[in-house]
Order: C-alpha cells, then sequence, then structure tokens
C-alpha cells in the first residue's frame, strides 16, 4: 500500500484496544488463533523497525505441546506457556559481524534495486559502529533491545485484533538456548510471549488498569 492510499486507524480503536489489552494470566487452552491471524502477527514481526533496519534478531514460533511442557518448568511453571495458542520466543545476536552487515547490504540492493556499491559508506558506517564498535556499544545488550522493539510491536498488533497476549521475561534464558538448540550459536533467547484468547476464569481480564496519571510520566516542553 503507497502513503497516497494508507488509511489510519481510528483513535477510539485504538485507545479501546490498548485498554482492553493486560497481562494475560489465564489462556484458554481449546481456542487457536486462525492460520490468517498468526500470519499477520508474523507479518508484524517483521515489518518491526530497527535501527539501521538490521533486524538483529529472531523470532522461534511454539505450537508443539511437547515442546511447549519442556519450556514450562524453566519458564517459572507458568501456565500460559502451555495454555497459550502460540509462544514466540525472542531472540538477540551476540554478536554483530561484517558478514551480517553484508547480508543486509545485499538485500536492501535486491529489494531497492540499486549497485551494492552505491551503498558502501552505509556499509561502511555500520561497520565502524557496530563492528569495529566506534560508538562503543554493548552489541548483546543492544540487539536485546531491538528485540524488545519487536515484541512491543507484536503486543500492539494483537490487541488490534483482538488477541490476548501475555510478555514473559520469567525464564531461566540458558535453559531455554539449551532445550532450543541455541548453545554456541549466533542468537540467544531473551524473552518470551504467549498469545492466544483469555479464560473466563481469569480474574485478571476484569481489573481496572492501573497506570501512573499522565502528568507523572510525560513531560512536556
Amino acid at each position: 500500500m503507497s502513503p497516497a492510499t494508507q488509511t489510519s486507524v481510528p483513535t477510539e480503536t485504538l485507545l479501546d484496544a490498548l485498554h482492553w489489552r493486560y497481562a494475560t494470566k489465564v489462556f484458554d487452552p481449546a481456542r487457536a488463533i486462525s492460520v490468517t491471524d498468526w500470519q499477520a502477527l508474523e507479518d508484524s514481526l517483521v515489518l518491526t523497525p530497527s535501527s539501521y533496519g538490521l533486524q538483529p534478531y529472531k523470532f522461534i514460533v511454539v505450537t508443539d505441546p511437547v515442546l511447549k511442557a519442556q519450556l514450562r518448568p524453566v519458564s517459572w511453571g507458568q501456565s500460559q506457556i502451555t495454555d497459550a495458542s502460540h509462544l514466540v520466543v525472542f531472540l538477540a545476536r551476540n554478536t554483530m559481524t561484517e558478514a551480517y552487515v553484508d547480508g543486509y547490504i545485499d538485500r536492501v540492493a535486491e529489494v531497492r534495486g540499486v549497485a551494492k556499491g552505491d551503498l558502501a559508506g552505509y556499509r561502511d558506517l555500520m561497520v565502524g559502529n557496530l563492528v569495529e564498535n566506534r560508538v562503543g556499544l554493548n552489541i548483546p545488550e543492544w540487539t536485546a533491545r531491538q528485540a524488545y522493539l519487536a515484541f512491543g510491536q507484536l503486543m500492539q498488533t494483537a490487541a488490534l485484533m483482538g488477541i490476548d497476549a501475555c510478555p514473559i521475561e520469567g525464564l531461566d534464558p540458558k535453559a531455554y538456548d539449551q532445550i532450543l538448540g541455541l548453545e554456541g550459536g549466533d542468537y540467544r533467547a531473551v524473552a518470551v510471549c504467549a498469545l492466544g484468547y483469555r479464560s473466563d476464569a481469569d480474574k485478571y481480564a476484569a481489573l481496572p488498569k492501573v497506570r501512573q496519571r499522565a502528568e507523572a510520566l510525560i513531560e512536556r516542553r
């Protein structure tokens, strides 16, 4: 869709969705997200913005009941892990390399139809800042922050679609890496999002949302 034909979500629709969503504590294991809806959620992950456009993360989508059962004990025993329709495990890169940057440059050239030589300056900027690390970034911390951009986008998209979600940081990342075969690789687990539909038994669904007053959080200058 071109910018000229883009339509906006009504303000009321957006705010209603954000007020409706909550960190779902009890999912209905009998309700599954449809294939069509799930594809839209995956698309939202792919479309997440990231610094330089590098997307230094990956996502593992878990629906296998056996694998969910393995992950639950290393997720503080939380029932969302086994009862939700889908889990998304957010992975962040451990390092940044010239090869990874070059792969991104190849993709830019392919999608935009430009010569890679025309992107040399951009490529050198990224290599200097992220591989040679002229800016002194803690790369694992930086890649985790990038993954969290996708985390937020996924939850907001789910809310707009009427799909429940629960962000989960209560997990043993090293155990996740072992179970998912990530040890010694380029990526590590940093967080999980459970998605599906709330159970009628979840008492938290009806509780008023508690947030600080806007004036306590927002300063205008």
